[in-house]
């Protein structure tokens, strides 16, 4: 499923019509038909429904949906919110085919009429706003945000910019949104995302050609069946070698919990024989916490690493370095010789990307992968952006940073993005508000390595280690969690559970 820009969504409507040759008024016909399908699975036959309807496509849209809906014999008002005379194009070619079928349409004279309606579907204002919203919609919207009844908008909520990236102070506040055909950038960036509620998407019946056509960049939905698709089984002959040699380095005498949490998931989510290196200053203690890895104790100053490799590191099959190693000076001279010699996947998190800020430029003279996973605050240290230009532009950011140091980088977050070095994205669909939490971001670590090791595609193995992770939360949350009691180490038990629905 792809995401697209707003600009994006023009040129593939644009390319359907001119190159393709299906009618502007044939896509306004599937767009409505298509979300009433949606829509049925919300509303029932005993409400009284009011559809908002503005000018140009999104008001087109809204034509056909509430013809539609009248003659399934549903309780609709249609409210023209501008005046007749604004209703052109392919629009104008519906609210002509809404009267011809004996349907009224009227205008909004009170704003306290709202209050008579169980349902609101908001087909206001599309995808081509700019700037804030201006009267008569501003005092519309404003209205019907201060009212309890459930909320639908087509395609995007009025007043949310596409991209996400436009400040904004109001927009429609919508339960459900059902987006025609993709996805826009704005459902999985935050602030605009709460003013989606449930998304879901529908096709309109754009072929795939027009997609192709227009839009040069890969920008997907990680969902639950591209999993199904790439999730590797085990061989009924494999043994533990089968399943890579990891090494995890990580922790210090104030952290020695990071470490262990990433040894356990690396183990819990399937990584063959799995070697822990950590500061020998916390070897008994964090020995006494796993018994099914090997550990490798390395020289320690002062309860941190000294800076001194205590292992060959050449020899695994993949590599994590962060969690827990602390800020003092041993960890960026491991990172250096790290980025110099493992040849192999080498996964970064946590300090680790405190250090990769003075050394990022070895990133470009690596010849094997380097996953990164930066929360928002990380990838601000890394790209010298404010975090407020980081999330206002979470897409592009990512992807520049990506393409210029060859890198892979998870941008952790709600809607995690994972980037690949050649600037494809993949959005991940699962989590929710419970990984808000220390530790969550350790555990990721360490599925990710276990999932390297047992993928042949690498974007695969990220992205299929964000979904797990996510999902497990989501897991807990559906189970006998709710998101403010769940802990780093629920999300590795309940790992088997996630596992468990894609065998």
């Amino acid at each position: 499923m792809q995401v697209v820009t707003a600009n994006e969504m023009y040129e593939i409507d644009r390319f359907t019509m001119g190159e393709i040759g299906l009618s502007g008024v044939l896509l306004m016909e599937n767009a409505g038909q298509a979300f009433v399908q949606k829509a049925l699975n919300y509303l029932n036959q005993g409400q009284k429904i009011a559809v908002l309807i503005g000018t140009g496509n999104n008001g087109g849209d809204g034509f056909v949906i509430a013809r539609m809906l009248k003659s399934l014999g549903f309780q609709v008002d249609a409210y023209l919110l501008v005046e007749e005379g604004e209703v052109k194009g392919d629009a104008l070619f519906h609210f002509n085919a809404f009267r011809n079928s004996g349907y009224e349409i009227m205008p909004l004279c009170d704003l306290n009429a709202l209050r008579l309606y169980d349902v609101i579907l908001d087909a206001m204002l599309g995808i081509g706003i700019k700037g804030e919203i201006k009267s008569p919609y501003r005092e519309i919207v404003a209205a019907c945000n201060e009212l309890n009844n459930f909320k639908i908008a087509v395609d995007i909520p009025s007043g949310v910019p596409a991209d996400g990236s436009q400040p904004f102070n109001l927009a429609f506040k919508a339960d459900v949104t059902i987006t025609l055909q993709h996805p826009k950038l704005s459902a999985f960036t935050y602030p605009t995302r709460e003013y989606y509620g449930m998304l879901e998407v529908v096709p309109i019946g754009i072929p795939p050609k027009a997609t192709q056509a227009i839009v040069k960049l890969d920008r997907k939905c990680w969902t639950e069946n591209e999993v199904h698709q790439t999730l590797t089984n085990r061989s009924p002959s494999s043994h533990k070698g089968t399943h890579g040699k990891g090494l995890v380095i990580g922790g210090s005498l104030p952290m020695t919990g990071a470490p262990v949490m990433t040894t356990r998931a690396v183990l819990r989510a399937g990584g063959g024989l799995t070697t822990l290196a950590i500061p020998d200053a916390i070897h008994s203690i964090v020995a006494s916490q796993i018994v099914e890895a090997m550990f490798s104790p390395w020289k320690a100053v002062n309860g941190h690493f000294s800076g001194e490799l205590g292992t060959d590191v050449s020899r695994f099959d993949a590599v994590a370095f962060g969690p827990g190693v602390g800020r003092e000076n041993g960890g960026e001279k491991i990172l250096s010789t790290l980025l110099d010699n493992v040849k192999a996947p080498l996964i970064v998190d946590a300090d680790g990307l405190f250090y990769l800020v003075k050394l990022k430029e070895k990133l470009k003279q690596r010849s094997y992968p380097t996953i990164i996973t930066p929360h928002t605050g990380e990838f601000a240290r890394l790209t010298g952006h404010l975090p407020t230009e980081i999330e206002n532009d979470r897409f592009e950011l990512s992807r520049q940073f990506a393409i210029e140091y060859g890198v892979y980088i998870v941008l952790k977050g709600p809607y995690s993005i994972v980037t690949t070095p050649t600037g494809s994205q993949f959005v991940n669909t699962s989590g929710n508000a419970a990984l808000a939490k220390g530790g969550t971001g350790d555990v990721l670590t360490g599925i990710i390595l276990a999932f390297v090791m047992n993928h042949s595609n690498l974007q695969e193995a990220v992205s299929n280690a964000v979904f797990a992770h996510g999902k497990a939360a989501d897991v807990l949350v559906e189970g006998n969690h709710s998101m403010r009691d769940v802990l780093a180490t629920d999300v590795i038990n309940a790992l088997p559970s996630v596992f468990r629905t894609f065998h």
